[in-house]
C-alpha cells in the first residue's frame, strides 16, 4: 500500500509555517509519499505546492461542492459538501498527520486522528495535554525533515501491523 500523509494547518499560515508546508510537501513526494490535505489556501496549499515542485501527488479534500475551489497544485480535489465535517476524511485517509501551525480546525482534526489512533506529529502547533498531566500525544518535532522521516517510520510500522 502507498504510503499517505495528511498534512494539516490554517488556511492563513505565517512565512515560516509556509516554507515549513513547502518543506514537507517536497520531501513527502521525494519519498514517493501521498500528500492528503484539505486542498485549500494557507499550509494546504503549501505543502501541495511542495509536492508538486517535486512530481508528487497530493488529494485536496474539501469542505465544498466545487472542486475548482482547489488551490492550484491539488492533483485529485474531492469536494464533500460537508463543511468542516471534511476533516475527519483528511485524517481518516492517512496513515499519519503532520501539523503545522493551524487554528481550530487543526485542533479539531488533530483530535480527530489522536481519537482514531492515528500518529500526530506537530511542528510550531497545539500543545496538547489531558488535565495537565503526563507527556503530550503529539509527537512535536523542530523541522520538516524530522517531521517527514517521522511520519514515514511511523506509516510503515503502521503498515507492518
Amino acid at each position: 500500500m502507498a504510503t499517505v500523509v495528511a498534512v494539516i494547518g490554517g488556511a492563513t499560515c505565517s512565512s515560516r509555517e509556509q516554507t515549513l508546508a513547502e518543506e514537507v510537501g517536497a520531501l513527502l513526494a521525494e519519498a514517493g509519499a501521498t500528500v492528503v490535505c484539505g486542498g485549500l489556501d494557507g499550509v494546504m496549499a503549501a505543502v501541495c505546492r511542495g509536492a508538486h515542485s517535486r512530481g508528487g501527488f497530493t488529494v485536496g479534500i474539501l469542505p465544498g461542492n466545487d472542486r475548482d475551489s482547489a488551490n492550484e497544485w491539488v492533483s485529485l480535489p474531492i469536494a464533500t459538501g460537508v463543511g468542516q465535517a471534511r476533516n475527519m476524511a483528511v485524517v481518516r485517509s492517512s496513515q499519519v498527520v503532520i501539523a503545522i501551525g493551524g487554528a481550530y480546525g487543526t485542533l479539531a482534526e488533530m483530535a480527530f486522528a489522536l481519537n482514531s489512533g492515528i500518529p500526530v506529529i506537530g511542528i510550531d502547533t497545539w500543545r496538547l495535554s489531558q488535565n495537565g498531566i503526563g507527556p503530550s500525544p503529539v509527537l512535536e518535532v523542530n523541522n520538516a525533515e524530522e517531521a517527514v522521516n517521522m511520519a514515514l517510520q511511523l506509516a510503515l510500522e503502521r503498515s507492518n501491523r
